[in-house]
């Protein structure tokens, strides 16, 4: 068993992390970073491996592409060829290398929002347009929930190269139902528009929720679609920058891959070395039981906020451990990222870096111990009881 009530501490003061950002007064609950140490199994692979003594180039090994492959069979019946498998240096490089070669200044990147800031950002390294669908917002009580607005998404399409999807969703926790991503699926396909679909959390599931690949849909999808994964977030090693494109389709591939090459996004050999072990399936106990324990945390947050912060409106997240919170009905001023940095001593994430209708908004992570998340939400209700 593991026991997620105690963290390690990670306030050296020679790292830069999010623990050391800010002041040591501040309890950083921002950065999509976990605060829980690596399943054993992953740092038995590291030990091994420096241990060896030689830290040499390695490259992607067909063995690690058969892991992955095996991986997705496993979790969803999803066949895929070894050869499919693309590493790359993580989903952010990922989504970019699928943006420069699918958009181009005529035709840009899709993104609903609000969605993960790194989106917004496609427009700035790659010099293409960004066209934003925003979801449709409802409040039941002081739960949100977020639907699509197919009338935009339809409008905003016919002048996109690519649809990049975040599912499940960042920061909104949303796993797409199978009727929304057949639609969104058709409607790009009818409009030659690449699906490049982020779905680095689809391990991360609260509850008993399952989860489809976008790509798992059809064939006919599948061709259109770039999936993108990564051990990083489920089995919290983001720092070894280490993902995985899997693409179908034989010409998309070897044009993705092209780019890959021409820019050497070359992943590290602890990446490597960790994703084969993290997929392996020897660590599936500990994800079951980190499961169970950010369910409890998700919930915890929830009824919390109902009690004791009837103002706010948060998610219920179906995965992630990331909450979406607003603030708009409270008497915060401004922003509340800079309003609870000063006054909770807490730091979130400014909604406002998710899209424009993430104003008076905040991400919060919850991947942390219970008693330093109850102590995060008891600095923020006194806060705002201050006003």
């Amino acid at each position: 068993m593991t026991n997620f009530n105690v963290v390690p501490n990670r306030r050296n003061p020679n790292n830069y992390n999010k623990w050391t950002y800010y002041p040591k007064d501040v309890l950083p609950m921002w950065v999509a970073d976990m605060d829980f140490p690596a399943p054993k199994p992953i740092l038995a692979a590291l030990h091994k491996a420096v241990d060896h003594g030689v830290l040499g180039y390695e490259l992607p090994s067909l063995a690690l592409k058969e892991v992955v492959a095996a991986r997705m069979d496993k979790l969803y019946g999803w066949k895929v060829r070894p050869e499919a498998v693309v590493a790359v240096t993580g989903i952010v490089s990922g989504f970019s290398v699928a943006a420069r070669i699918a958009c181009t200044p005529r035709k840009g990147v899709l993104i609903q929002t609000p969605v993960y800031n790194e989106f917004h950002e496609v427009k700035n390294n790659i010099g293409v347009p960004q066209l934003d669908a925003p979801f449709i917002k409802h409040v039941n009580g002081n739960i949100l929930s977020y639907e699509i607005d197919w009338d935009i998404f339809e409008k905003q399409i016919k002048k996109a190269g690519m649809f990049l999807l975040c599912n499940p969703h960042n920061p909104l926790g949303i796993i797409f139902p199978r009727k929304d991503l057949l639609k969104m699926a058709e409607i790009c396909i009818k409009n030659n528009v690449l699906i490049v679909s982020d779905e680095i959390h689809s391990e991360l599931l609260l509850d008993d929720n399952k989860f489809t690949p976008m790509a798992k849909l059809s064939a006919e999808t599948a061709k259109h679609t770039i999936t993108l994964i990564a051990p990083s977030k489920t089995f919290n090693v983001p720092g070894l920058f280490c993902g995985f494109a899997i693409i179908t389709d034989k010409e998309l591939r070897e044009r993705y891959e092209k780019e890959v090459n021409h820019l050497r996004l070359h992943v590290s050999s602890m990446g490597l070395f960790a994703a084969r072990t993290a997929f392996s399936g020897d660590c599936d106990g500990w994800l079951k039981e980190l499961r169970r324990y950010l369910t409890g945390n998700r919930d915890f947050l929830v009824e919390y906020v109902t009690k004791y912060m009837p103002e706010v409106r948060t998610t219920i997240p179906d995965a992630t451990y990331l909450s979406w919170l607003d603030f708009s009905q409270t008497k915060i001023e401004g922003s509340p990222f800079q309003f609870f940095l000063k006054n909770a001593r807490v730091a979130v994430s400014e909604g406002r870096i998710f899209g424009e209708n993430g104003e008076g908004h905040i991400r919060l992570n919850f991947g942390t111990s219970r008693k330093i998340l109850e102590q995060g939400l008891g600095r923020m209700r006194k806060a705002l009881q201050s006003i």
